[in-house]
Parts: C-alpha cells; sequence; structure tokens
C-alpha cells in the first residue's frame, strides 16, 4: 500500500509509526522532494528511493519509535562516494534533507454493550482522537448505532456485530482499553473472564453495582483467577462524584475518567492517549 493508506491503516489498527518526507534536494537523488515512506518498527511502506538513504531514514525512524519520541527531527544526508554511509555506498552526488514525524498510536478503546449507555458514550468517544471497536451481540443494537452515523468526529470507529463478543476482546491488540457495559450479565462475565485470561490490557472497566461487582468477584474466584487479577478491573465505572443514572450522564462520566487516565500518558494524540480507562 501507499504511505497514505499505510498511515490510515496504523491508525485504524492503534498502531505508531513515522511519516518520513523528502523535503529538499540539491543535484541528483533517487527520489525527489515530496517523496514519502512510512516506517514502523517492523515494517514500510513505500519508498524515498532505497539504498543508504532510505535505510539510514528508516533505522533512525525506528530509533525514534523505540525511543518514545514525539517530536519531528530533520535529517539530512549526502549522497557521494566521500560520504560516511553506514548501509553501502550511494553515489548518486546530491544532498537529501528528510523530515521524520513520528505519528503516535492511537489509544483503542473497545465498548462492549451498545444499548442506551454504551450508545451516549459511543456519541462521545466519536469526537475524541481514538480507535474505537464499538461491539455488541445484538445486531439491532449495531444497526441502530449504524444508521446514527459516527463518522463525523475525529475517532476512527468500527462497529461489530459479534454473537460471541469474546472473540473481539481476543483480538484486540495488547493495550487496548476495554468497557463491558452489555444487557447481559453473563455475557459481563464471560468478557472479564476473557480478559483475564488475556492479562495484558490496559485497563477493563464494567458498569454496574457495588453489589454486582462483589458477585462478579466471588464468580471470578471460583473460576480460578488471583485477586491481584481481579483487581485489574474496575467497577464501577465513572467519576465517583458525579451522580446521576440518566444514560448520558454515566456516559459522560465514565468518558472524563477514560481521558482523565489517557492525558498522563506521553506520545498520544490526547496529550497522553495510551493508557486505559479504569473508570
Amino acid at each position: 500500500m501507499d504511505w497514505l493508506r499505510a498511515l490510515q491503516h496504523l491508525r485504524r489498527e492503534g498502531r505508531s509509526g513515522v511519516l518520513v518526507t523528502v523535503t529538499s534536494v540539491r543535484g541528483h537523488a533517487p527520489r525527489e522532494t515530496g517523496a514519502k515512506m512510512v516506517v514502523t518498527a517492523g515494517a514500510t511502506w513505500d519508498s524515498i528511493g532505497g539504498g543508504n538513504l532510505e535505510a539510514s531514514a528508516v533505522a533512525r525512524a525506528r530509533a525514534l519509535l523505540a525511543a518514545g519520541t514525539a517530536t519531528p527531527e530533520r535529517l539530512e544526508l549526502a549522497l557521494n562516494e566521500h560520504a560516511a554511509n553506514d548501509y553501502g555506498r550511494q553515489c548518486c552526488g546530491g544532498e537529501v534533507a528528510l523530515l521524520l514525524e513520528p505519528q503516535p498510536a492511537r489509544a483503542v478503546v473497545a465498548v462492549f454493550g451498545l444499548g442506551h449507555v454504551g450508545q451516549e458514550l459511543a456519541r462521545i468517544l466519536s469526537r475524541l482522537p481514538l480507535a474505537v471497536r464499538l461491539v455488541d451481540s445484538r445486531a439491532a443494537q449495531v444497526q441502530q448505532l449504524a444508521a446514527v452515523g459516527l463518522d463525523d468526529g475525529l475517532a476512527d470507529v468500527r462497529l461489530i456485530h459479534a454473537p460471541a463478543p469474546e472473540t473481539v476482546l481476543a483480538a484486540l491488540p495488547a493495550e487496548a482499553h476495554v468497557l463491558v457495559l452489555t444487557h447481559d450479565h453473563a455475557e459481563d462475565l464471560v468478557l472479564c473472564e476473557a480478559a483475564l485470561r488475556r492479562g495484558d490490557l490496559a485497563s477493563v472497566g464494567v458498569i454496574g453495582s457495588s453489589a454486582k461487582w462483589q458477585r462478579f468477584r466471588k464468580r471470578l474466584r471460583e473460576a480460578g483467577h488471583a485477586d491481584a487479577a481481579i483487581d485489574t478491573i474496575t467497577s464501577p465505572i465513572g467519576l465517583p462524584e458525579l451522580r446521576g443514572k440518566e444514560p448520558a450522564v454515566i456516559a459522560i462520566s465514565v468518558a472524563a475518567a477514560l481521558v482523565q487516565v489517557l492525558q498522563r500518558e506521553p506520545m498520544s494524540a490526547l496529550a497522553g492517549l495510551r493508557s486505559a480507562v479504569r473508570g
């Protein structure tokens, strides 16, 4: 795929990368000003010309990714036989300036359950720079939300009908953030167990009362999960000081708690969108 589709792909998947652009050329060079490529830790898309030029850019881009750097960086390379090259000789005779722009991964937030609260929460999250998965085991709920349309905000939104939603949870990337809001307590419990089996999610929050969570905690212990693991799940979710049982109020409370935590992290589009909804 080309560099633009690669960037879109990375955003949808919640993965980070670096956009490399040829900003100026003096003399002869493999590519013209404006040529671009995208670099991730394990792949590249498009090209700025190959050879030592491209290999040096890829190496530097991956160093920026490894360091978690968010600041763009300029890189100048000479293409002649006298230049000190690390990846082979390139004798075009020119000089090339590159701009390396880190593209932070968007936080992935998965909402399981698109009832009244889930739909209100979906509308709020669609306004934020996130990769949002909206999942329900009921096709009608997914269709209802699809009819509303959530594509006019900043988020990359994916609506998913999943009769067995735990399969979607299993396929989420590591460090995804999960909110469990389904219509069925049995389904909520299955999702909690699936999350604990993974052990690599940034956070898991479950809607409901303290009494509901105490029942869940007992069931999860009986299923063999350690208290330390169970404690990684937050329930109830939302800001405790924000009271009200209206779906919109609950959704605002949950979204506010999410933003509070995400803003603490570096390398995110919201001044800190990597950590999770702890409710």
